[in-house]
């Protein structure tokens, strides 16, 4: 049999103090084709004060859009006094020392896209100045944030501890394609024509992949894994035009990593999780489309419960997030927790790297 489980989700209440300002580091297609359609539908919430980004035409264009002011200086936006959370969407390289900076500046939240730290030391120093300041930081893997998986996650009971297998299976067209379904996207950086057959070439996709694609979903994969579990890769390799597979044992559970980005599918983004009597299964939306939130199922005792969809995705879940620890929630995702993530994600990718470097040299040994 099946039942439908259904509940209100809560809209994010605003105080006295009127609406939190919003600060951007970084203008590009994520700010401009995620965040800001987000937060048109939050606009009880949150304003739009300052736009960032080192080029002057594009940070103006973005901010006129949504009535902000614009500046190609970071320490002009983070002085500013109407700017109450910053979120960071500048390039990876960027994001510890921004964050940092904006812990420093006395805000009063932090968003910053993934990954938050390019380094367990610089995660560790980021955990160390928001300790200090009291300015908590979250971390944009939107899939944690996604009503329906919440919903499931709070439902599921012991599952978690019986599974053995987890599946994360991304199919996507390229990013721009659903970029232009939400907006007209300014300065879109031009995509490199890679070299598939260099070794090098191959493993940093393979690295990238999991860094900008897996690592949404690495958070979640991770509630099924025994703590501390130590990713083993048995098996890597980039898939083309982009994407990847990667085999991982952790500890008694084996993880599948899949991706493609190709011209010729339709979007599907599943992420499961089966055991010998249960299983979960989320269906996550597209991340640039407002079409609401994963639908989740959990399978047990003969019984298939459904979770969702609720009327928002995992994105605008963050940002409602945000808004309650400005205002003195605590983070769904601790410090503690957002460095073992990126370090998990770090092992996985560092290692599915060596994998396809490994196997490259041992076929040209052949």
């Amino acid at each position: 049999m099946e039942s439908r489980h259904s509940r209100e989700e809560p809209g994010v209440s605003t105080s006295d103090h009127g609406r939190l300002g919003v600060g951007f580091l970084g203008a590009g297609p994520v700010t401009q084709a995620i965040h800001l359609p987000a937060l048109a539908r939050l606009t009880d919430t949150f304003r739009v004060t300052t736009v960032m980004d080192v080029s002057a035409d594009t940070a103006a264009s973005v901010a006129g859009r949504v009535g902000a002011r614009s500046t190609t200086s970071v320490d002009d936006m983070l002085s500013d006094p109407n700017v109450d959370v910053v979120a960071i969407c500048s390039p990876h390289k960027f994001h510890a020392e921004q964050v940092i900076a904006a812990c420093r500046a006395g805000k009063r939240a932090v968003l910053c896209e993934k990954p938050f730290a390019m380094s367990g030391a610089e995660a560790e120093e980021i955990t160390a100045v928001s300790e200090e300041t009291g300015v908590p930081i979250v971390v944009g893997a939107m899939h944690v944030y996604d009503p329906g998986w919440r919903a499931v996650r709070e439902q599921w009971g012991e599952v978690p501890s019986a599974v053995h297998t987890v599946r994360s299976s991304i199919v996507l067209p390229p990013n721009p394609r659903f970029e232009d379904f939400a907006t007209e996207v300014i300065s879109r950086p031009e995509a490199p024509k890679p070299d598939y057959d260099d070794p090098a070439v191959a493993a940093a996709r393979v690295h990238g992949g999991v860094m900008g694609l897996a690592i949404h979903d690495l958070p979640l994969v991770r509630t099924f894994l025994p703590d501390g579990a130590d990713p083993q890769v048995l098996f890597a390799e980039q898939v083309r035009p982009f994407g990847y597979l990667i085999v991982l044992r952790c500890g008694n559970v084996t993880v599948e990593l899949h991706a493609l980005m190709s011209e010729n599918w339709s979007p599907r983004w599943i992420l499961e999780a089966v055991g010998d009597t249960t299983a979960i299964q989320a269906e996550f939306t597209p991340s640039y489309v407002q079409a609401g939130s994963a639908v989740a199922r959990i399978a047990r005792g003969g019984t298939s419960t459904v979770f969702g969809p609720f009327d928002h995705n995992g994105y605008e879940g963050e940002w409602r997030h945000l808004a309650e620890v400005a205002r003195g929630r605590r983070p769904h995702v601790s410090t503690a927790a957002l460095i073992e993530d990126l370090t998990f994600a770090f092992a996985v990718a560092d290692r599915s790297a060596d994998w396809v470097r490994q196997a490259a040299r041992k076929e040209e040994s052949v």
